[in-house]
């Protein structure tokens, strides 16, 4: 199956969010330390509902932990810097899609360390779709191409 990463996520509604998306494809959840919540927060578990016991979530101390752990996994950024659009791009089982933080992205480092770069192509004059949406979007399309549910 595939996995969702969340660099340094800022916002628990979001992170809820994408625990539901998680949920509904069987992907598993990865979290990238430090969040901007406690993953304890209300908020958090307000949207989530009961999907946070549907869903595998592990977490990661820092960045360079989540790097050792997936040394033999391809990790494929979704990044409005991106060349690439997702939908030129073959997605494998077990990839790990990452998603940045809201409020910064992320950094150089972490640019340089993915598999791939990916974009979602959107209109001219718009800066950037919500991760949830970016991350729904990339998720259902790896497994359109996987076939697996």
């Amino acid at each position: 199956m595939f996995n969702i990463a969340l660099y340094q996520p800022d916002i628990p509604q979001n992170t809820a969010a994408i625990i539901r998306l998680c949920a509904c494809f069987g992907a598993t959840l990865e979290i990238i330390e430090p969040c901007g919540f406690r993953l304890q927060d209300k908020r958090l578990k307000k949207v989530a509902m009961d999907y946070l016991d549907k869903c595998k979530i592990i977490t990661y101390k820092s960045y360079e932990n989540f790097v050792l752990k997936k040394k033999n996994s391809r990790i494929i950024l979704m990044t409005t810097k991106g060349k690439k659009s997702y939908y030129n791009f073959k997605f494998k089982l077990k990839d790990t899609l990452l998603l940045g933080r809201e409020s910064e992205g992320v950094p150089e480092t972490v640019h340089s360390n993915s598999y791939e770069r990916l974009k979602i192509p959107i209109k001219k004059n718009t800066r950037s779709l919500n991760i949830v949406v970016a991350a729904a979007i990339t998720l259902s399309e790896a497994t359109k191409q996987n076939t697996i549910l």
